[in-house]
């Protein structure tokens, strides 16, 4: 009896898409158009934080030494600049060596005209978190012997920026698209409901419970959003590898690079199967709510 019972239901929640299948067809639409923009909102701030992530680990910051410095002098320095907050790993440089990756640029017939003495001795610093890059640079300046700091703060805090504007647009995005989601499927369930609202209220004298009569339009809304999530998942696959491969055309000589679909694949069809069972499952229930109020 209970197998027929659950055989029931999950006839009933199918024949519901299949009476309004248009409604239905535009609730899946809608479902994966709003899991699409969110996924691509929320790979591009993967991406760009594996590139900020990238800079911290590669990103270098040059302090030179002052001139008058002996050898022994250059190289005490070393102890102060590796315990200033922020620096992660420090390389010391003496001029002769300077002098050496310079000349690798160049033909061998320029040696005669430069000297090392043109070269100072220096420290190649890299930190742990480049958003601190300004304040660091600021305490390294601030050591004596320390007379000049290369470093491109600009280009660092532009990518924290855009980052910190990427999560406001995503965070904002996320919760305005699941609210249009649920809209949408709270409208398609409603329109289900409405047509069934008689049969709801026989159900309800003969003493059918709450639970048996939600059923079936929670097997509907479950239905719809699942099917949402998975299209969205293959929608986002080709998107993403489509654009993936355009970018990496352009980019083949850039330190930017993309992450791959396959990294973060898993995560992706979670995510968007059980957003989409969510929003579906609430969505039904919302509708139905006013109905079982006999």
């Amino acid at each position: 009896m209970r197998l027929n019972r659950i055989g029931y239901l999950i006839r009933e929640g199918f024949r519901s898409i299949g009476t309004h299948a248009f409604m239905s067809f535009a609730s899946v639409t809608i479902i994966m158009a709003c899991l699409i923009i969110m996924g691509s909102v929320s790979l591009l701030s993967l991406n760009i934080d594996e590139i900020i992530g990238g800079l911290e680990s590669q990103n270098e910051v040059v302090a030179f030494v002052d001139e008058g410095y002996t050898d022994e002098q250059a190289a005490a320095l070393e102890e102060k600049i590796a315990s200033t907050d922020n620096v992660s790993l420090v390389d010391f440089v003496p001029r002769e060596e300077a002098m050496e990756n310079f000349m690798g640029n160049y033909d061998s017939s320029m040696r005669e005209y430069i000297d090392v003495s043109v070269f100072r001795h220096r420290y190649v610093i890299h930190m742990e978190d480049i958003s601190q890059m300004e304040d660091t640079v600021a305490e390294l300046r601030e050591i004596p012997g320390v007379v000049k700091v290369n470093a491109h703060v600009d280009y660092a805090n532009a990518f924290i920026s855009i980052r910190n504007i990427v999560s406001v647009v995503s965070l904002i995005l996320i919760v305005v698209l699941a609210f249009v989601s649920v809209f949408i499927m709270t409208n398609t369930i409603k329109l289900a409901t409405y047509g069934r609202r008689e049969e709801i209220a026989i159900q309800k004298m003969v003493g059918a419970t709450n639970h048996f009569i939600r059923m079936p339009f929670i097997i509907e809304g479950l239905t719809l959003g699942l099917l949402g999530g998975i299209l969205a998942y293959f929608a986002e696959l080709g998107l993403y590898a489509g654009l993936t491969r355009r970018l990496m055309e352009s980019l083949a000589n850039s330190f930017i690079t993309i992450v791959p679909f396959s990294r973060v694949s898993t995560t992706v069809l979670v995510a968007f199967v059980a957003s989409g069972v969510l929003v579906g499952v609430f969505g039904s229930l919302n509708a139905i709510r006013n109905y079982l109020k006999v």
